[in-house]
């Protein structure tokens, strides 16, 4: 136990001398490149740069934000929020709309054309995951099995990682 009663392998210097976050990332990133490559390639999607998709993800439908907010919640300055916004739209992925309350902001929400790629992507990297996870050897399925129910109980807190490395001070932006 650690001082405040937690367990001591909630410490997160044992955390990450216990889990190599090099050795994961080493993973991870080649991981979901490959994913996104044989996506588009299987579902002859476009090639849209990760910060396009993340903008499309905060934008499920419904939903609407300002740049600011979409800046805020990604991470990102207003400028380049700005730039994306204007290559998205003439990509038909957003609409920027003036807000009724304030004419001087501007609304954004994802295009049915960008949902619809966002939903082709989605069922696509399914079906490609569970048909490249049955084509593993028998102990590679036999240890995923082991982990699916930690991988799933893992899945929140991995979105708060990212959340908090989302909001990590970078020294270009000052923050």
């Amino acid at each position: 136990m650690d001082a405040d009663g937690s367990p001591a392998d909630h410490d997160p210097a044992r955390l990450t001398a216990d889990l190599d976050p090099a050795r994961l990332t080493a993973a991870l990133v080649p991981l979901t490149r490959a994913l996104r490559s044989a996506v588009r390639a299987a579902e002859d999607l476009p090639d849209l740069p990760d910060a396009q998709v993340e903008i499309i993800r905060v934008l499920p439908r419904g939903t609407v934000l300002s740049s600011g907010e979409l800046a805020a919640t990604l991470g990102l300055s207003r400028p380049t929020v700005s730039n994306l916004l204007t290559a998205m739209e003439a990509r038909d992925l957003i609409t920027r709309r003036p807000s009724p309350g304030n004419r001087r902001h501007v609304q954004v929400f994802a295009t049915e054309h960008a949902l619809d790629l966002f939903a082709r992507f989605d069922r696509a990297a399914a079906a490609l995951v569970t048909t490249a996870l049955a084509g593993l050897d028998p102990a590679d399925r036999a240890v995923l099995a082991e982990a699916r129910s930690a991988l799933a109980a893992a899945l929140p807190a991995l979105v708060r990682l990212h959340q908090a490395l989302q909001h990590t001070p970078r020294p270009e932006d000052g923050r």
